[in-house]
């Protein structure tokens, strides 16, 4: 590792130890009221409590479900939609102005219309979560797709390849830079709207667990499930840089 590197991490972690240490300053000195504004000790005593000796692991685990699973549908549909729309003239001119009108739809607005079509439900969960994470893949695919050397296509169409076969072996691994920003995009969506429909929806997730610890006011228990969703966004986000680093390993040398 080199010494930039580690000062980096040092410099990072000094900078987190001084804002908890001023936001345990500024709870015991009751600057807010500690019953909205509880200080680091008690968010610790929290998460521990929770984690040993109540049901915050299952939640976490139930969260983690909802998100990797709406996230690889999302991933799935998105890369074969966008592959396919980024290549075909046809495809894109029938289902592009369709997907204009969807894209900006905020996912929550659509949680009330999952509801009434699939309930209170797992469905319901994975299905809103999909909708919201398919779009930077499917755009980041699209582009990626679209920006391929014309000439490589040419080639392929004089040689008589077959589109499925001109997807897989040109078009996707030329559209991997794109599909790997959307990728880390994507999960941020997913992990977003996991904590969001597990609120409407209830359940065993930690958004329904944050809901009802904010309904009985116990707002260290908000915050213990707040960090949790904190340190998953984290640690998705640095799995998908590492992949990210070693995917494009070559275009970083070149």
């Amino acid at each position: 590792m080199s010494v930039s590197r580690l000062a980096w991490i040092a410099a990072s972690a000094l900078v987190f130890c001084v804002i908890v240490a001023a936001w345990q300053q500024a709870a015991d000195a009751r600057v807010f009221s500690p019953v909205f504004f509880p200080g680091p000790d008690r968010i610790w005593s929290a998460l521990h409590r929770g984690w040993t000796q109540g049901d915050l692991a299952a939640r976490t685990a139930t969260t983690l479900g909802h998100m990797l699973v709406g996230w690889l549908l999302a991933s799935v549909v998105g890369v074969a939609l966008g592959a396919v729309i980024g290549l075909s003239p046809l495809a894109s001119a029938y289902l592009k102005p369709t997907l204009e009108l969807l894209r900006p739809l905020p996912a929550s607005a659509t949680i009330p219309v999952a509801i009434a079509l699939l309930g209170l439900g797992e469905s319901m969960v994975l299905a809103v979560i999909a909708f919201g994470a398919v779009w930077p893949m499917l755009v980041g695919t699209m582009h990626g797709v679209q920006s391929v050397e014309p000439r490589l296509l040419e080639v392929a169409h004089a040689l008589g390849m077959p589109r499925r076969r001109v997807i897989r072996d040109i078009a996707l691994p030329s559209a991997i830079p794109d599909i790997l920003a959307g990728l880390r995009l994507s999960l941020t969506v997913a992990l977003i709207l996991t904590a969001v429909t597990e609120m409407m929806a209830g359940g065993d997730g930690l958004g329904a667990a944050i809901l009802d610890a904010g309904r009985l006011m116990r707002s260290a228990n908000v915050f213990a499930g707040v960090a949790i969703l904190g340190l998953i966004g984290m640690a998705g986000a640095m799995l998908l840089s590492i992949l990210e680093a070693r995917c494009l390993r070559w275009r970083l040398a070149s």
